[in-house]
């Protein structure tokens, strides 16, 4: 592979800045770095491409988000019952938390989230040029993301984008306009790094390799790819490289100790219970039982209430969490997300709704999708509380004298 050159050469745009060209085998490659809910963006996209006439537009999509811009209607085909049963609940609400940040903002400005995307795919069918989308699969970053992550991290990262939302309203188009500065850029991304590596690797480090071979590996001689500013310094630095795109696409293994702590913990908490039977009697054994089952109980219900869920999802919660919290195969959340389904299915106008109704809190716990993701997730909080808050009440029962 011939030496990548890289140059800032915007002559004649509005934001030079923001162009950066390439030539690598024989290929001459533009990068475009733009914010995703910029007007400012959208313009310079459609001008690049315009006076450019790529082959190629490379855009910041996996094929399956850019089939949900080509088929907007796609959540009309969404089976719920399906992402509780594959255990997708907690990736699939916290794409739509962030998705909903995103969406705030972008109607705050007036335009549409991801408006350069669209724009770019637009400008693309009308010089006939064909549309390559380059990030990694959206379920797949989820994964990897959620498979490293620890459970005190998931629980933060949601509450810290369901925050976020609300300062969302006090964001101005100049602040958009400047997460595109590369000082500011930098300087956001390694606050990320300090809270969460686990995300920036994920999200932002893994994603600029991936898009660096997908970018090098598109079609035509002349190639514009309109990415995130973000992801900007990372392709550039990583350009020339040979990307292993199959260790990207892979989930990393579940780690030993996770495997040992969702097992051993059920397995101790039945151990000691029934050597509290054994050895102190029936009356310490019963008492045992009743907290556990008490406390797991009270928890879940308290997470489905919560979530708004119906009456009889709450009673479904209480009565699966003491037996679901002993067996790991099962989750509280997977048997009242699907209770919530059966008792409200989720209706058209749900469906038809739901892109508005993650806006705001209120449009979250009102709709029916967004309801049933909120009982699963909040139920399986609730339960996995329950179990921890019931150990001390256990060990002091079990050290109550007949």
């Amino acid at each position: 592979m011939e030496e990548a050159v890289s140059e800032n050469n915007g002559a004649g745009y509005p934001d030079d800045k923001d162009i950066h060209r390439f030539q690598l085998d024989g290929k001459e490659i533009v990068i475009l770095g733009t914010a995703h809910v910029s007007k400012a963006s959208a313009d310079l996209v459609a001008q690049v491409i315009q006076r450019e006439k790529p082959d190629t537009v490379c855009v910041e999509l996996c094929p399956s988000r850019l089939e949900a811009i080509n088929n907007p209607d796609r959540w009309k085909e969404m089976d719920i019952v399906s992402v509780i049963k594959e255990k997708r609940a907690y990736m699939l609400l916290s794409h739509l938390l962030l998705s909903s940040f995103q969406k705030k903002i972008a109607d705050k400005l007036e335009i549409q989230a991801g408006q350069e995307m669209m724009t770019a795919i637009q400008e693309a069918a009308a010089i006939e040029a064909s549309v390559h989308p380059i990030d990694r699969d959206i379920r797949t970053t989820l994964a990897r993301c959620w498979r490293l992550m620890g459970l005190k991290a998931k629980f933060s990262l949601l509450l810290d984008v369901m925050g976020a939302m609300d300062e969302a309203d006090k964001i101005t188009e100049e602040d958009v306009e400047a997460l595109k500065d590369k000082d500011a850029l930098e300087m956001v991304l390694e606050e990320l790094g300090e809270m969460l590596p686990q995300v920036r690797t994920v999200l932002i480090d893994e994603r600029d390799l991936y898009m660096v071979h997908t970018i090098n590996h598109a079609p035509g001689d002349k190639v514009v790819a309109v990415v995130g500013a973000g992801h900007v310094p990372g392709i550039k630095k990583h350009f020339d490289e040979q990307i292993d795109i199959e260790e990207l696409e892979s989930l990393p293994p579940k780690g030993k100790l996770g495997k040992v702590f969702k097992w051993g913990i059920p397995a101790a908490i039945i151990a000691l219970i029934a050597y509290g039977f054994l050895s102190r009697g029936g009356a310490v054994g019963v008492e045992m039982v009743g907290w556990w089952v008490g406390v797991n109980a009270f928890f879940a219900g308290l997470g489905a209430l919560l979530a708004l869920g119906h009456p009889l999802t709450i009673l479904a919660a209480m009565a699966a969490a003491p037996l679901t919290s002993l067996n790991p195969m099962i989750a509280a959340g997977w048997v009242s997300g699907l209770t919530e389904a059966y008792l409200r299915k989720p209706q058209v106008k749900d469906l038809e709704s739901l892109s508005s109704d993650i806006v705001t809190f209120r449009g979250f716990w009102k709709n029916k999708v967004t309801r049933i993701l909120l009982v699963t997730v909040l139920s399986n909080v609730g339960s996995m509380i329950g179990t921890f808050v019931a150990l001390p009440f256990i060990l002091r029962a079990f050290g109550v004298e007949q």
